[in-house]
């Protein structure tokens, strides 16, 4: 006779002592069926996922059709107030005051409720579109609704560098923050130092693209998918990344963005089993291994390190390397949108065209770099003619926006 496995749901506290299913459900890849999203596939999904003791549930205004969907599933199966809900503000859309009220408005129709648990300032790159919610009274607005009850924990999401990252983290009481972390991803947007930050501070974090998009599974090396298959933990690839996170404990949520039975019933395993500071040294070397062999497709060996900041002319020099060596470690399109969100589009400009020759970065790098060669190079194939033309215009009118 099989016995099925029984897995039991862990969890996390966040700022307030509620507990939260250390695996997330992220909502942006539901699967589509035609021009919408398949409703019954993924209500099947989502109920998998609630029976196994999943309790949060990420979403946002600009997936399509997404609140809607997580709303009806919620509401006609009466669990509603069994989950949580993360939602973000389009900050990117929004104007003036009465606008934060319509998408506020407008996201608790779809979501068929009358609060948000978890409430984010969506795809925030730089401390500038906080200040300008902020001009707005975006404050007063933020208390008004948590005193009502309509919003109960307030945070915001995040893409920038970590610079930024920390004055955002430091600039409001926030009852906790979502970030893009993974082991590619160590030293990269508010990386492993925004981590520790705003754990230090008491604020709960959310994981976002722990798999970079399921890029450490669909575009791992053929070494590293060797060494993972001969591995005597006998995990998948999609396993390790999510223990590289659990072993954390500064990490409180993981999402991921499950759209198959199966994919759920692995997560919840993986989420059961997981266990904090539980990676041994040999763990950590077959990680570092893998790493090492993705970056051996990158053009730059910068790791990240930030010893050669700051650039007394403003140039972003992990940033605009990370975004280089992600052309050829994933794809051009993939190098492009990293260096919108971390150099291109930051309040303060940060291109290599700024560079001034001065050398003092390349005192200061462990590897040894040729900095300033390296950074004309990457301008070149970061901003080709017609990709700066699109960034001088999406910087214009982001300005127009921020005054």
């Amino acid at each position: 006779m099989v016995i099925a496995a029984v897995h039991c749901m862990q969890y996390r506290t966040d700022k307030y002592g509620n507990r939260l299913s250390i695996l997330g459900y992220g909502c942006m890849r539901f699967s589509r069926k035609g021009a919408g999203i398949d409703i019954d596939k993924t209500e099947k999904e989502i109920l998998e996922a609630y029976s196994a003791g999943v309790n949060y549930y990420d979403t946002a205004y600009i997936y399509p059709g997404s609140e809607s969907a997580l709303g009806e599933i919620l509401a006609r199966n009466g669990i509603r107030d069994k989950v949580n809900i993360a939602t973000k503000l389009p900050q990117y859309m929004v104007r003036n005051l009465s606008s934060i009220d319509k998408y506020f408005a407008e996201e608790l129709s779809r979501l068929q409720t009358t609060w948000v648990d978890y409430y984010l300032m969506h795809h925030l790159t730089d401390i500038s579109q906080w200040q300008r919610l902020k001009e707005l009274g975006i404050i007063d607005w933020i208390a008004g609704k948590k005193a009502s009850g309509a919003i109960r924990n307030i945070g915001f999401s995040y893409h920038g560098n970590t610079a930024s990252f920390l004055k955002i983290l430091e600039d409001y009481d926030w009852d906790f923050c979502q970030i893009q972390y993974n082991y590619l991803d160590e030293t990269s947007q508010a990386g492993v130092a925004g981590l520790k930050a705003a754990a230090a501070r008491g604020i709960p974090v959310i994981i976002m693209e722990p798999l970079r998009g399921g890029k450490l599974i669909t575009l791992l090396p053929e070494g590293a998918r060797r060494a993972i298959a001969l591995n005597p933990r006998g995990w998948t690839p999609a396993q390790w990344g999510l223990r590289w996170l659990y072993n954390q404990p500064e990490v409180t949520v993981v999402l991921s963005g499950m759209n198959s039975v199966e994919m759920v019933k692995e997560n919840v395993a993986t989420a059961s089993e997981a266990t904090t500071g539980g990676f041994t040294a040999e763990d950590f070397a077959l990680i570092d291994e893998v790493k090492r062999m993705f970056r051996e497709k990158e053009k730059v060996g910068c790791t990240g390190c930030g010893y050669c900041m700051p650039c007394p002319k403003g140039v972003n020099i992990p940033g605009i390397f990370l975004s280089y060596n992600t052309m050829y470690s994933e794809s051009k399109k993939a190098g492009w949108f990293q260096f919108g969100q971390t150099v291109a589009l930051t309040k303060e400009p940060a291109f290599a065209s700024q560079c001034i020759q001065c050398g003092k970065c390349e005192k200061h790098c462990p590897q040894g770099l040729p900095i300033r060669e390296k950074l004309k190079e990457a301008d070149r194939a970061l901003r080709p003619l017609p990709l700066r033309i699109t960034f001088n215009l999406a910087r214009r009118f982001m300005l127009r926006r921020t005054k």
